[in-house]
């Protein structure tokens, strides 16, 4: 059973409310002073702290999206890290390897619900090899429609994250679909995915000397990849790149270093320079100008303002980044070619429940600054 499997979390709350329960059932019987009587307290005490806590970090991690499987958990995924293509032409860029419903209850047709395709995409510069999603809207299903290309957006989980969760806790394709159900955007392509492609590292889109070229990879390959087998729109304006948390900061910096390709970038709860811990390791390796350019307020002081839109967002209690989102608004406000519009909530924390209130503003105002997908 998988580490976010319903049935795990479900034997882990039995597990600590019987054990619990034994406890309360047991104590009277091992109130002696003997070796096995304290044993016997420090075991029931240990196992049921033990049961607890499981529970509550299932449930965390459930809710958060943390860890997708217990070799995430436990650092030891290496299936999906940086590879050498050996083969250039084999098989492609993108493959297509599974897909889904996007609303249940909108039947198994595509051109009425829209579809979800699970892909893998290999990065012909970069090298990197990741997993991904893909939300197609039901237009592009649609016979009348069959020569439509439509804008895109690539939307990106924090740290560590998984892609699972932006289809399952934040809803993007279901909110999509409802929006554009109700005339409030355009049809538009998602591809979702998180920025941990070197896991576990952390490489904060960051192309790495010598090691996972992850800026390259979002910046040039992905794009590529995903307009060379979907109906993507042609235009300069065409993409724009959404995140949360590190994807936030992902989102915002793609933006600000690569305006000919991300139109716009939405920064959920984002943070404003490249973090140097153990997650992360030494992206830098000693070059002071790319670890400058890492930083959102040197590029945005120091080199010239880019021709893109960015958002932010943040809430006034519950959220750390609160004072710098303030002083990065008031930066970019004096750099034009460059936009900058925000959300700002009453409050909310760095959580999912959060990030659900602000995806269907965040999502309207993207589609407000892509350019239009068309009918050939």
């Amino acid at each position: 059973m998988g580490l976010t499997s319903n049935k795990v979390l479900a034997l882990a709350v039995v597990a600590g409310v019987l054990l619990f329960a034994g406890t309360v059932w047991w104590w009277p019987r091992l109130a002696g002073r003997s070796v096995r009587a304290v044993l016997g307290r420090a075991g029931l005490l240990l196992a049921t702290q033990v049961a607890v806590f499981a529970a509550v970090g299932l449930v965390a991690n459930q809710s958060f999206g943390f860890y997708g499987s217990w070799a995430d958990l436990f650092g030891r995924e290496d299936g999906q890290g940086v590879v050498v293509d050996h083969s250039a032409g084999a098989g492609g860029p993108l493959r297509v390897v599974g897909d889904r419903r996007v609303v249940p209850a909108g039947g198994a047709r595509p051109d009425v619900s829209g579809r979800v395709e699970e892909i893998r995409v290999v990065g012909r510069t970069s090298r990197i090899a990741s997993p991904a999603y893909v939300y197609l809207p039901p237009e592009y299903f649609q016979t009348r429609h069959r020569g439509r290309t439509f804008p895109a957006a690539v939307v990106l989980t924090g740290y560590p994250g998984t892609a699972e969760a932006l289809v399952e806790k934040l809803h993007y394709p279901r909110t999509t679909l409802e929006l554009a159900k109700a005339g409030r955007m355009r049809p538009m392509i998602l591809v979702m995915l998180r920025p941990t492609v070197a896991p576990p590292r952390d490489t904060e889109c960051v192309d790495v000397p010598g090691g996972p070229q992850t800026e390259t990879f979002f910046a040039k390959d992905l794009p590529q990849a995903v307009s060379t087998h979907y109906r993507v729109a042609k235009g300069p304006r065409s993409w724009g790149v959404v995140g949360n948390s590190t994807g936030g900061y992902c989102a915002l910096k793609l933006a600000a270093h690569h305006p000919e390709v991300y139109a716009a970038g939405a920064g959920l709860s984002p943070y404003y320079d490249a973090p140097n811990d153990p997650t992360t390791g030494d992206l830098f390796q000693g070059d002071e100008g790319l670890e400058k350019r890492a930083s959102l307020w040197w590029c945005l002081k120091n080199a010239p303002a880019p021709d893109t839109s960015l958002l932010v967002t943040s809430s006034r209690t519950g959220e750390t980044n609160y004072r710098d989102t303030l002083k990065f608004i008031d930066l970019v406000k004096g750099k034009r070619p460059t936009r900058i519009s925000s959300i700002i909530l009453e409050s909310g924390g760095h959580n999912f429940n959060t990030w659900r209130r602000e995806i269907p503003a965040t999502l309207r105002w993207l589609d407000e600054r892509l350019g239009d997908g068309r009918d050939a």
